[in-house]
């Protein structure tokens, strides 16, 4: 079996992960739900592909240390710096969008105990022994 696969840790990351979501108030949905959520997200990450919006660690970075700056502070209600970075650099981004489509995997693995990482290792065995491309054009 591939390396890539042996030591993978997500059913714990799958767990937590559903429980911060539990935590942030999202209720259990039905599969169907689910799932349709994951493909909005992966539409997003399409449409900001789209536009070539692309994470900007740059732009994150500068505004996270200016908003750390001294002056940061003197505005009552300002957002945290970590927040006003992340928007301005990273936020809506294509990077963004996957990221939240994984967690929204991972959330579905988590509510249902799925064994994701037996589940990956079985799927990787079985696509090491069909043929290139899987037999397919593309």
């Amino acid at each position: 079996m591939s390396v890539v696969f042996s030591n993978l840790k997500l059913n714990e990351a799958c767990k937590e992960q559903h429980h911060l979501a539990l935590e942030r108030g999202f209720e259990p949905q039905p599969v169907a739900v689910n799932l349709m959520l994951i493909v909005s997200e992966l539409s997003e990450a399409l449409e900001a592909d789209r536009k070539n919006r692309h994470a900007d660690f740059k732009v994150f970075g500068d505004t996270y240390e200016l908003e750390m700056s001294d002056f940061a502070g003197t505005f009552p209600n300002r957002p945290p710096a970590y927040k006003t970075a992340f928007e301005a650099g990273i936020k809506d981004t294509f990077e963004d969008e996957l990221a939240d489509a994984f967690m929204r995997l991972m959330d579905l693995c988590g509510e249902y105990n799925i064994d994701i990482e037996k589940h990956i290792h079985m799927k990787a065995q079985y696509n090491e022994l069909r043929p290139p491309k899987h037999g397919k054009e593309y």
